[in-house]
């Protein structure tokens, strides 16, 4: 990854969690995710036109109630009840399907996730590096959640990571905020929808 390029064959273009669950869980959820998946669309049909990797990163839980952990807010800082461990997608179900804007394709990988981070007990790593891909480009949500835990996870496997600040989202948009400004910039560069596309585009290749 240049300033002003990607190489699209050592490139992993990764959706995470941009399922029905959460994109079309309720009507503020709806709004909140609009832009996102189109900005998603926009950023898949030109990865897969540039011959990019795409790779998406879905939950997969089982229905029943995780171990309990010692903690004092639950992901949106609300108070621990009885029901903060409970899975918010169930692997199977309707909820954990991939946005049908965003539907994948038989080329395309499907990384089931059981925790937070995409690398965590998956097989991405081995994926991505089978195909020698070196540079990450990440979009999804939450920024706060998910995003995080796989963009710490990136840096520590050595990746090159793009992370793309309005294909990305969090219940919470000052927290998005924070973490596009003041976290994500230490280990990764944030950049646009508009700004990727430009950088998959052929002319960029004949950009100095």
């Amino acid at each position: 990854m240049s300033a002003s390029r990607l190489d699209p064959a050592r490139t992993c273009l990764l959706l995470f969690d941009l399922l029905e669950g959460h994109a079309n869980r309720d009507p503020a959820a709806r709004e909140r995710y609009r832009t996102v998946i189109a900005n998603a669309a926009a950023l898949l049909a030109a990865a897969r036109c540039a011959g990019a990797v795409v790779a998406y990163a879905n939950a997969d839980h089982r229905p029943e109630k995780g171990r309990p952990r010692l903690r004092d807010t639950d992901n949106r800082l609300r108070p621990v009840t009885a029901e903060s461990d409970q899975p918010a997608i169930v692997g199977g179900t309707p909820q954990a399907r991939v946005v049908a804007e965003l539907a994948p394709q038989s080329s395309d990988y499907i990384v089931p996730k059981h925790r937070w981070s995409a690398f965590h007990g998956t097989y991405l790593d081995l994926a991505l590096r089978a195909r020698n891909v070196d540079t990450i480009a990440l979009c999804g949500g939450s920024t706060d959640v998910g995003i995080a835990a796989t963009a710490f996870a990136a840096r520590d496997f050595d990746y090159d990571l793009l992370i793309i600040s309005d294909a990305c989202t969090s219940p919470e948009q000052d927290n998005h905020a924070q973490f596009m400004k003041r976290i994500f910039p230490r280990m990764a560069r944030v950049r646009t929808t508009a700004e990727v596309l430009r950088m998959l585009s052929p002319l960029s290749a004949a950009a100095p």
